[in-house]
């Protein structure tokens, strides 16, 4: 994981910072942050952390048979996702698996949401 979306993780279930919509975000917390979201601007990323994050736990070998793309242009994505902090990966043997983080996924949300006044 980035050292600097790292450095906004919070205790689970909570988000990083209040959302867009209530408060602007300090200059930490915007460059703690950037990260994911350049990660997500890649439509190959975006669709990857889709994947990912629909099931518990997917193969390497899924997701590069998934693209009409060769298999170090899959793992150069991955690891974009993995080092801005959205995903984990877990090594078996030939195969690596990933997973989503559901505590960045969390932030991200949190942080777009649009609250609406009582």
């Amino acid at each position: 994981m980035s050292k600097q979306a790292g450095s906004l993780v919070m205790a689970a279930g909570q988000a990083c910072c209040p959302p867009l919509a209530v408060s602007p975000m300090t200059d930490e917390q915007a460059v703690g942050l950037a990260p994911m979201f350049k990660a997500l601007g890649d439509p190959v990323r975006l669709r990857l952390m889709s994947m990912i994050a629909s099931t518990t736990e997917i193969c390497v070998c899924d997701l590069t048979d998934a693209f009409d793309l060769s298999g170090p242009t899959i793992s150069h994505h991955l690891r974009v996702l993995r080092e801005a902090g959205l995903v984990d990966s877990e090594r078996r043997a030939t195969w690596v698996y990933y997973s989503a983080k559901p505590e960045a996924l969390r932030q991200l949300s949190g942080l777009l949401e649009i609250t609406t006044p009582a």
